[in-house]
C-alpha cells in the first residue's frame, strides 16, 4: 500500500489530528485499526508504554490481535487495559508510524478516540531500532 492509501485510511480527522500533533508534524502513515474478523471499528486496548507495545479486542466478535510489534514483546509486559478519564473503555483505534528519510519505521505511537466522549490521546509510543520494517504496516 502506498502513501496516498494509507493517510488517515479508516481514522476519524479528530484522532488523526491527535496523532499528527503527537509525531510533532514528522513524515506519517496513518491507519485506522479494522477488525479483520467481522470489520468492527470499536476495541478494547491494552497497552504497555514501558515495554512498547499494544493489543486490541473487537468489542463486537471478539478477535484479538497485536499493534506493530508488540508480539515480541508481549510475554515480558504487563499490558493494562485502556481507560479514558471519562472512564470509557471502548475505543476508535489508530496507529501512526513515523517515518525515516528512507522510508523505514522509526516510531509506532497508538492513539485511541474513546466511543463515550470523543476525547483522543497517545496511549502508548515506542522506537524501531532495526530493518526491515515493511511488516509493521501490516500489523494493526
Amino acid at each position: 500500500m502506498d502513501a496516498d492509501q494509507w493517510e488517515g485510511a479508516a481514522v476519524s480527522a479528530e484522532l488523526a489530528a491527535c496523532l499528527r500533533e503527537a509525531a510533532e508534524y514528522r513524515p506519517v502513515l496513518l491507519a485506522g485499526c479494522v477488525c479483520e474478523g467481522c470489520g468492527g471499528r470499536a476495541f478494547t486496548v491494552w497497552v504497555d508504554d514501558t515495554q512498547g507495545c499494544a493489543g486490541r479486542e473487537c468489542v463486537r466478535c471478539e478477535e484479538r490481535a497485536f499493534l506493530a510489534d508488540s508480539a515480541e514483546v508481549w510475554q515480558e509486559a504487563e499490558p493494562g487495559v485502556a481507560e479514558c478519564p471519562c472512564g470509557g473503555d471502548e475505543f476508535e483505534a489508530a496507529v501512526a508510524f513515523s517515518l525515516t528519510a528512507d522510508g523505514s519505521v522509526r516510531w509506532v505511537t497508538v492513539g485511541l478516540r474513546c466511543l463515550r466522549d470523543g476525547a483522543s490521546g497517545v496511549y502508548a509510543d515506542w522506537k524501531i531500532d532495526y530493518a526491515p520494517t515493511d511488516h509493521l504496516l501490516r500489523a494493526v
